[in-house]
C-alpha cells in the first residue's frame, strides 16, 4: 500500500516546490511582487503623435524614392506599417480627424462633427473649437479664444494625465488651432498654434495659461518665423519631378499677385497679398517652423525628461493649405512631402538626442486623404465633377414650396446635411420621419446627388458595412441633421483648381497609419485598421485605460 503512495507524494512535492517557484518568479529580490509588472506596459519616457493634415496613404509610395533614409523610410523599416487604415466616417475633415485619432471614436460618440456645423440647440453655426469664454494670450487678436469643451469624451492624452496623477506632461503643438486644442484633450498642459497675419507668432488660450512661457515668447522673439520669407524654390531639381503632373496645369490655384501656379513662387513679393505671415502655412516653410516648435518645445516644457511619460502631439497642417490650393498631383505637393521627410527627419534626431533612441514611442497619420482635382479626373476619362449647389438649391425650394407650401421648414444645411425646422413640421401636423425621407426620396432624384439617408434610418438600424456604417458614425444623435446626402463618387463641391475632402469615398478614407520606437514590433500589414484604433493601441501599450469613448481595439500586431 505504501508502495503504491510514494508516486503520488512525490507528485504531491513536485507540485507544492513547482508552486512555491512560480510565486518567487513573481516576486522582486526585495520581496515585493512587481518583478514582472513591465510585462504589463511598456513605460516610454514620452509618446509622439504626428498628424499630417491631408495624406493620402500613396504619397508614401508615390514619393517614397525622393525621400532620405532618416524620416519617412526609418519609420516604415524600424516601425510597424498599417497599409490598409481607414477613417471609418464622415465628414472626413480635420476637426473631427484630429479628435477621432485622439480618443478612439466618432463623431457619432465624440461630437465633433466637422470642423464647423450648426448647432440646433443655439440655431447657430459653430467651430469646433471656439470658446468665447476664455480669451487670446500671446496676440491681441481674438485667434486664440479656443478650448476643447465641444468634445465630449476623453483623449490618449486625458487618460495619460489621469493614470499618472496629472505628474506626466501633454504638450499638443500646431499651426491650426483645432490641429492642437482637440488632441491636447481637456487636461493638456498647454496647446500652442501659429497666429500669421503681421505677427507671425505662436499663441495659446487662457484655458491653458495667463501668459506664455519664457520659451516661446524667446522662439517668438527670435524671428524664426521671418526667416521662412524667402522663395519657394523646389528643394531637387524640378526635372526629377516625375511622380506629379506639369508645373503649370489649369488644375492649380494661385497665391494673390502670381499670373502662373509655377516655382518658384516668390513670397517676398507676395508677402503682403498673402496675409503676411499667413503664406508660411501655405508652403512647405509651415511644416518646417512647426518642426523648430516641436523641438523647441522637447527642451522648453522638459518633455521626457524623467520616467513618467510625457505626450507631444504635433500636427503638420501645411500639407491640408498645399492641397487645397494646389492639388494632389501638383509638383507642389510633391515638394512639400519631400520637405516633410527632411523636417521628420531632423525632429527624430532631436527626440533622439534629447529624449533617447529607445525612449519613445511614436505613431504617424493623418487627419484624411483627399480626392484628385475632378477636372484632371475628368480630362482622363474618370467620372468625376463639380456639383451646381445653385441649381440644386433652385430646385429642391421649389419643390419644398409645392410640397409644404414653405420653404421655411428646412431650417439650415451644413455638411451635406439638412436640418429640418420640428415646430413647424408639428404645426403642419405632419410626421417628422415622413417628412424626411419625403424629402430624401426627392433629392435622390438630383443628378449630382448618389444615395441619401434619413436620420430616423440612422436611429433605427445598426449598419456594419460600406457607407451607411460610415455615416452612422458620423452622425451624433443630438448634433447631426435629418436628412444626410452623398455625392457620386468623384464629386466634389469645391471649385475647379486644387483638391479637397470630406466624403465617405476610399479616396478621402485611406491613409498611413506607422508606429515606431519602444514597444513597437517591426513589420506591416494588410489587414484593414480603422482610425479608432490608433488610441487604444497605444492605451494598451500604456497600460493606462482607454478613452472613455473608445470603439476601436488595440492593433495587437503593432505591439511587441
Amino acid at each position: 500500500m505504501l508502495k503504491n503512495c510514494i508516486p503520488l507524494i512525490l507528485l504531491v512535492v513536485l507540485m507544492t516546490f513547482t508552486t512555491f517557484d512560480a510565486f518567487g518568479q513573481r516576486k522582486s529580490k526585495n520581496g515585493n511582487s512587481t518583478e514582472n509588472v513591465d510585462r504589463l506596459k511598456v513605460t516610454p519616457k514620452l509618446v509622439v503623435g504626428i498628424v499630417v493634415d491631408q495624406m493620402r496613404y500613396d504619397y508614401i509610395t508615390r514619393f517614397w524614392d525622393h525621400f532620405g533614409d532618416d524620416g519617412f523610410k526609418r519609420l516604415v523599416y524600424e516601425g510597424f506599417n498599417c497599409k490598409n487604415n481607414h477613417f471609418n466616417y464622415a465628414p472626413t475633415s480635420t476637426g473631427p480627424g484630429h479628435t477621432s485619432i485622439y480618443t478612439g471614436t466618432t463623431p457619432a460618440t465624440h461630437g465633433i462633427i466637422g470642423n464647423n456645423w450648426y448647432d440646433k440647440e443655439l440655431n447657430a453655426e459653430v467651430y469646433c473649437a471656439s470658446d468665447d469664454k476664455y480669451h487670446s494670450v500671446g496676440t491681441t487678436s481674438d485667434a486664440g479664444k479656443m478650448s476643447p469643451h465641444r468634445m465630449l469624451v476623453t483623449t490618449v492624452t486625458d487618460q495619460l494625465r489621469l493614470h499618472t496623477q496629472m505628474r506626466g506632461k501633454t504638450i499638443a503643438v500646431a499651426l491650426k488651432d483645432r490641429g492642437a486644442v482637440l488632441p491636447g484633450g481637456h487636461t493638456a498642459n498647454a496647446a500652442y498654434w501659429f497666429y500669421g497675419s503681421t505677427e507671425g507668432h505662436w499663441i495659446t488660450s487662457s484655458f491653458y495659461m495667463d501668459k506664455l512661457p519664457k520659451w516661446v515668447n524667446d522662439f517668438n522673439a527670435s524671428n524664426i518665423a521671418a526667416g521662412y520669407k524667402k522663395p519657394w524654390t523646389t528643394l531637387k531639381d524640378i526635372n526629377t519631378y516625375l511622380e506629379s503632373g506639369l508645373d503649370n496645369t489649369k488644375y492649380e490655384g494661385l497665391f494673390d499677385g502670381e499670373v502662373t501656379p509655377t516655382f518658384p513662387h516668390d513670397l517676398p513679393k507676395l508677402w503682403a497679398s498673402n496675409g503676411d505671415y499667413d503664406i508660411i502655412k501655405a508652403t512647405p516653410f509651415g511644416n518646417s517652423i512647426t518642426a523648430d516648435f516641436a523641438i523647441a518645445a522637447l527642451d522648453g516644457e522638459k518633455l521626457g525628461a524623467d520616467n513618467i511619460t510625457d505626450f507631444l502631439a504635433v500636427s503638420f497642417s501645411s500639407t491640408d493649405y498645399v492641397g487645397h490650393n494646389f492639388g494632389v498631383n501638383s509638383k507642389e505637393v510633391q515638394d512639400t512631402y519631400i520637405r516633410l521627410d527632411r523636417d521628420l527627419a531632423r525632429f527624430l534626431e532631436a527626440l533622439d538626442k534629447k529624449v533617447g533612441e529607445n525612449d519613445y514611442t511614436l505613431f504617424l497619420t493623418a487627419d484624411h486623404a483627399a480626392i484628385h482635382v475632378p477636372a484632371y479626373l475628368q480630362d482622363h476619362h474618370i467620372p468625376a465633377g463639380y456639383m451646381d449647389g445653385g441649381e440644386l438649391k433652385t430646385k429642391f425650394m421649389e419643390f419644398l414650396k409645392y410640397k409644404y407650401g414653405t420653404t421655411d421648414i428646412v431650417k439650415n444645411s451644413s455638411n451635406l446635411q439638412l436640418f429640418l425646422d420640428h415646430d413647424i413640421i408639428k404645426n403642419l401636423d405632419l410626421k417628422i420621419g415622413e417628412v424626411q425621407e419625403t424629402i430624401a426620396r426627392e433629392l435622390l432624384t438630383y443628378k449630382d446627388i448618389d444615395r441619401v439617408y434619413t436620420g430616423q434610418q440612422m436611429w433605427e438600424n445598426e449598419y456594419t458595412e460600406g457607407i451607411p456604417y460610415i455615416l452612422q458614425n458620423g452622425y451624433n444623435q443630438k448634433r447631426s441633421g435629418d436628412v444626410l446626402m452623398v455625392l457620386k463618387p468623384g464629386m466634389v463641391s469645391y471649385p475647379k483648381t486644387g483638391s479637397t475632402h470630406g466624403s465617405p469615398q476610399i479616396y478621402d478614407t485611406h491613409v498611413p497609419l506607422l508606429f515606431y520606437g519602444k514597444g513597437i514590433q517591426k513589420g506591416a500589414t494588410t489587414k484593414q485598421t480603422e482610425i479608432s484604433d490608433v488610441a487604444p493601441t497605444i492605451s494598451a501599450l500604456l497600460g493606462i485605460a482607454f478613452p472613455n469613448g473608445n470603439i476601436g481595439k488595440p492593433i495587437t500586431e503593432v505591439l511587441e
